[in-house]
């Protein structure tokens, strides 16, 4: 049996945070400049969507960050938004804002993206944004992806020359990562293997993962009997059972004694995701002109 060391994202955030913090001192409260400032367009009523914006503003005041929170509670339309983005994108203050998702459905998502500011666009979800990581150019990264790729390097995991397997393909996480991992890059130079709902037989190439990515919102989808010994497992997944139990995509007691890494849900991935949107906030008003 080997033992599963566990990957800490929780606490690798935290020490994320505290750089963040003497930045911002050294940067802006002792050149006396106004501190970074992120802004929240939150829209409609989901549970999940206000639980994560919280989590979100908790972590702006932990760091000592300013931000702004517009909410669409209700009878507002996409000509709203799309309004609220453009006050954004001409304010000062605001260094960097996101769109929380998802969006009704009476919203075009893509016309909402691309309305944003590329050098507000923190989230990493504008098309100039996502090209530019696509050619290895300085761009923001999306969170989440920024984020394993970060915790990854803290704890020294080799990645190059390895087979990664993304289960997923969404703009959020499953192709941006893909992209991270098989750069030409320090942590990159992976051989990539992205599978999806429409992938027949999953389990072939989950059991010859070296790395596993999982990311499609079903709870504890892969069990101990669809990897290797050995297998780094970073597990995406945030599902709220009834909203009061949290579930990664893995099935957490089966994997363990079979993977060499995984990362816990709660405190894996989630917490990296927060950190690096603020870490992207932060860059992005250090490039104030």
């Amino acid at each position: 049996m080997i033992t599963t060391k566990l990957l800490d994202g929780s606490k690798t955030s935290i020490e994320i945070r505290k750089n963040i913090k003497k930045i911002i001192k050294k940067e802006f409260i002792n050149k006396k400049k106004y501190l970074p400032h992120l802004g929240i367009i939150l829209v409609g009523n989901y549970i999940s969507s206000k639980i994560y914006v919280n989590n979100k503003i908790k972590e702006c005041k932990n760091i000592g960050m300013n931000f702004t929170l517009k909410h669409f509670k209700s009878n507002y339309s996409e000509g709203d938004i799309l309004q609220e983005i453009i006050n954004m994108n001409k304010n000062p203050l605001i260094d960097g804002f996101i769109i929380q998702l998802p969006l009704e459905k009476h919203i075009d998502k893509n016309k909402i993206i691309l309305s944003i500011n590329p050098k507000k666009d923190v989230d990493g979800f504008h098309p100039e944004n996502f090209g530019k990581m696509a050619l290895d150019m300085n761009s923001f990264i999306p969170a989440t992806a920024l984020g394993i790729i970060t915790l990854l390097n803290k704890y020294k995991i080799k990645i190059n020359g390895k087979h990664t397997v993304v289960i997923g393909r969404s703009k959020i996480v499953g192709r941006p990562i893909s992209i991270l991992m098989s750069r030409k890059n320090i942590i990159g130079n992976s051989t990539v293997t992205i599978v999806h709902s429409k992938t027949k037989n999953i389990e072939f190439y989950t059991k010859i993962a070296d790395i596993l990515i999982v990311a499609i919102g079903k709870p504890q989808f892969i069990k101990g009997n669809m990897i290797k010994n050995g297998v780094i497992i970073i597990d995406v997944g945030i599902n709220n059972i009834n909203y009061n139990k949290i579930l990664g995509d893995v099935d957490y007691k089966s994997v363990i004694g079979k993977a060499s890494y995984l990362t816990p849900v709660p405190g894996g991935i989630g917490p990296m995701t927060r950190i690096m949107l603020l870490n992207n906030t932060l860059k992005a008003a250090l490039n104030r002109k």
